[in-house]
């Protein structure tokens, strides 16, 4: 390997991000939002202690026999595979991709890649060649881990594009069956070497203030930000889910959202496996095997988007499984339709609740499990007592409670730079610390956050806002919608309209219907949507978030082609 290589990695790190003030580290360690450990620490420790303890439970697609890992088979696993990155010339500060189906696999990459010292880079399984030159070739990354193939399409084949299209890419590891010519084994190359004499690793680890992991934004906008976490900030990210919940080690984590997001990989993967739980995953979202599974492995709580939840109600209405284990179902990406809370309680068993982050600083408020129904759909939670929320208008000054405003947040879990983009990092991150997460709330009266739209959702009709979110929230309830985005398309006369777009639950509503619904719930006719539009699915990030731009772009040229004018009243 180049000496080049690892030096080149170790400065766009140190480029991209920004340190935390030395004060507030001093008090983020003192208060233990921060610790001189990590959570691969926590993990050995573990394995250690409970090597015989489950760890990780993997359901494939379309199987129901799992593969089953202990804490100490998981272990031995990460050793080996880490010295397998050790004999391809991964050192420390380099960049190791990982775009695999949730799994065990995944968890023992990414956990030898911190054995290394590597920086972790999960990658989503729904990427292609268009996004994937980019990211990897932003990375700079040397290695990347792939499926043979997962869900009908081949990630070897197109890893083998990508040896060729991006310069950094050395490497292309495939994770089961036989590898295209020029690419490695998973299980001939990494598992059954053994490298077992080729000197220690402890000394390779990254500390609890170093970068440890590369995730790109999910994009909602535009384009993905390599979003950048140390040891510490990660931890700091994690916490208040568990705090909230009351959760322990003797708790069993169900997982089925993606670990190349956030979501999956913080708190599908390391922080269950730093507090000893066993994690059971989905590589595909199976509602109805999910009912069944929280019996047979004795489920306790889950994170996941709105949606799955009321795929989880519907196949329980007709399962009727064994969900007596189950405590808490807990939803982030999206608002809770003010029906959801009690039905899911009623058929689930389970406690619904709301929390709201972003990628960049982990979760800002949650739910408490003492939270009502009303509570739980009429906000994001409560201030967790890590992170700082102000809501601030243009300029920057605070707006009274109840007033909508930029939601703007600091403290322990923030991250510490998007990779090579030193300037955007800049451009929403205030020289004292403040993060503008491009989220619109406001502050209810019981102290909670309601998010109530971006700052790039905003319609503006006739000079006055659309408030987005509640029209939705309304929409929500009508019987004949499952699934409600209300996004802008440009208007000559008043500058933009509103256009609602809907998956229909059954037959479609027309725009009258949802009209008449509004009304009954008493919102303003100027806040009524102006047309109406029909999909089979919803654009969405994999974290479950709708992609409001690719909807707009859609109208756009729908205008643009003439084939609908702008309905007056």
């Amino acid at each position: 390997m180049p000496d080049t290589v690892a030096p080149r990695a170790a400065s766009v790190l140190a480029d991209s991000r920004r340190p935390h003030d030395p004060t507030d580290t001093q008090a983020y360690r003192t208060a233990g939002y921060w610790r001189d450990r990590t959570m691969l620490d926590d993990f050995l420790d573990h394995a250690a202690a409970s090597p015989h303890k489950a760890a990780i439970v993997t359901y494939r697609d379309g199987s129901r026999v799992p593969d089953t890992m202990t804490y100490g088979q998981l272990a031995t696993v990460v050793e080996r595979i880490a010295h397998g990155l050790r004999a391809l010339g991964v050192q420390r500060d380099e960049v190791v991709s990982i775009q695999l189906p949730n799994g065990w696999e995944f968890a023992a990459i990414t956990l030898a890649a911190m054995r290394v010292g590597a920086v972790v880079n999960p990658l989503v399984a729904i990427f292609r060649r268009r996004e994937l030159e980019f990211m990897l070739g932003r990375a700079g990354s040397r290695l990347l881990f792939v499926p043979d193939t997962f869900r009908g399409f081949s990630h070897a084949g197109l890893a083998s594009e990508l040896v060729e299209a991006v310069p950094s890419l050395e490497h292309a590891v495939v994770v089961g069956g036989e590898p295209p010519a020029g690419l490695l084994s998973f299980e001939r190359d990494m598992l059954e070497t053994d490298r077992s004499g080729a000197g220690p690793l402890d000394t390779l680890h990254r500390g609890p203030d170093e970068v440890v992991s590369l995730m790109y934004t999910s994009g909602t906008t535009g384009e993905p930000k390599g979003t950048l976490h140390t040891n510490n900030t990660l931890w700091s990210a994690g916490n208040p889910l568990f705090d909230s919940l009351r959760l322990t080690g003797d708790d069993v984590a169900f997982m089925a959202s993606t670990m190349g997001h956030l979501t999956g990989f913080l708190w599908g993967m390391l922080q269950p496996l730093s507090r000893g739980m066993k994690i059971v995953f989905q590589d595909v979202w199976d509602p109805t095997a999910f009912v069944r599974l929280v019996g047979e492995e004795q489920v306790t709580w889950t994170l996941s988007a709105t949606p799955f939840v009321v795929d989880a109600v519907a196949a329980q209405a007709t399962v009727d499984a064994d969900l007596s284990t189950f405590r808490y179902f807990v939803c982030a990406g999206a608002p809770i339709p003010s029906s959801l809370p009690p039905r899911a309680t009623a058929v689930l068993g389970a406690k619904l609740m709301s929390l709201w982050g972003t990628s960049e600083c982990g979760i800002c408020t949650i739910h408490t499990p003492e939270a009502t129904p009303e509570e739980v759909s009429a906000s994001e939670g409560q201030l967790t007592g890590l992170m700082r929320v102000r809501i601030a208008d243009d300029e920057g000054a605070d707006v009274p409670d109840g007033s909508p405003g930029r939601l703007l947040t600091s403290g322990p879990s923030m991250f510490v730079g998007y990779l090579a983009r030193r300037d955007l990092y800049d451009s929403v991150v205030s020289p004292d610390g403040w993060f503008d997460t491009g989220d619109v709330g406001y502050r209810t009266p019981d102290g909670g956050i309601r998010i109530s739209g971006r700052t790039k959702d905003i319609i503006i009709r006739g000079g006055e806002n659309i408030p987005v979110v509640e029209i939705e929230n309304v929409l929500y309830t009508h019987p004949a919608v499952a699934e409600v985005a209300v996004v802008g398309y440009a208007d000559e006369r008043l500058g933009e309209r509103a256009c609602a777009v809907v998956v229909p639950a059954g037959a479609p509503p027309t725009l009258a219907d949802l009209a008449a619904h509004l009304a009954e719930n008493g919102m303003a006719k100027q806040y009524w949507p102006e047309r109406l539009e029909i999909r089979t699915e919803l654009p969405r990030t994999p974290a479950g978030k709708i992609q409001k731009f690719r909807l707009r772009e859609d109208l756009h040229q729908l205008v643009g082609r003439g084939v609908f004018d702008p309905v007056s009243r």
